[in-house]
């Protein structure tokens, strides 16, 4: 199975402080874990203003604008920090996802996995947080259904962190399933079971702490039972890999195995839906390496 793969180079010039777990090492480790595979690689574009604000008001991007800093790091919020290179990568990932989304609609291929950084899915439409800037799979989102014309699009997260600014961008909006497993209760402190949103289209599957992979696919199971039911036209993927257990950043028990497992069901949810996958969290390199590539084999694997 041909797998597009959009990445650039600028992700390693996100920079933020010593010690801070977003670090571009994380690119490194990705792109090392990809090396070799027969993907089909490509520049992930800068995005048009015209896709941030699909989710993000004009005045919050020119904010981020006159924030980035001359030189050093500049903090905006509790944990999220720019540099003078942060923009352009955090609007190639927009970007690449933006493509990716056509590409697959467009029949170049069937599957697609983003590698950039920032991560995006806690940003909301006017608060970055989380080391995030732009809501990076709710503007795909967005992309398919009010440009490509699509009717239904599934949202799938399993990042050890609920993906809230997904979350709050897409709680109106009726032809999106959005489907959230996460520690709970962590940091942001958001997605309870109880968080349906406005049409009942959002779906939250909170895990205890010491949760295993095994526990997490049960929880996985009924809610892809629901996605075939909703039948998407194109599922995205947040791709968060620090429910690892190696992961210092949270305390559930996944390891690289229960990715795969996951990925191959939801794969077999999806049906002939086309798949677009996204980088989110992942904090360990050596089990953001392995996990991603256990993500990505599968993602070639022949239906």
């Amino acid at each position: 199975m041909t797998v597009i793969l959009y990445s650039h180079d600028s992700a390693r010039r996100h920079v933020t402080p010593d010690g801070h777990p977003e670090q571009a090492a994380r690119h490194d480790a990705v792109m090392a874990a990809l090396e070799g595979l027969a993907l089909d690689r490509r520049e992930a574009p800068v995005a048009e203003d015209v896709e941030v604000l699909r989710c993000h008001p004009a005045r919050y991007l020119q904010g981020l604008r006159d924030a980035v800093p001359q030189a050093g790091t500049r903090q905006i919020d509790a944990d999220t920090h720019l540099s003078p290179g942060s923009l352009e990568p955090a609007l190639r990932a927009v970007g690449g996802a933006c493509a990716a989304v056509d590409a697959v609609l467009a029949g170049e291929a069937r599957r697609a996995f983003v590698a950039l950084r920032p991560p995006g899915h806690h940003a909301e439409a006017e608060v970055s947080m989380g080391f995030c800037l732009f809501g990076t799979v709710a503007i795909a989102a967005k992309r398919a259904l009010d440009h490509h014309g699509l009717e239904r699009v599934a949202v799938l997260d399993f990042d050890v962190h609920h993906g809230n600014g997904t979350q709050a961008l897409l709680w109106d909006e009726a032809r999106v399933l959005f489907v959230s497993s996460q520690q709970f209760p962590l940091w942001p402190g958001t997605g309870a079971a109880s968080e349906r949103g406005a049409h009942g289209q959002v779906v939250n599957l909170p895990l205890p702490p010491g949760s295993d992979g095994a526990l997490a696919l049960s929880e996985w199971r009924g809610a892809l039972d629901r996605m075939r039911k909703f039948s998407p036209q194109l599922v995205l993927i947040s791709a968060g890999f620090d429910a690892h257990r190696d992961d210092p950043l949270a305390q559930l028990e996944w390891d690289d195995d229960d990715y795969a497992a996951l990925t191959r069901a939801i794969l077999d949810a999806a049906g002939k839906a086309p798949v677009v996958s996204c980088l989110e969290g992942g904090y360990d390199l050596r089990a953001l390496g392995r996990s991603v590539r256990a993500h990505v084999d599968v993602l070639m694997e022949a239906d």
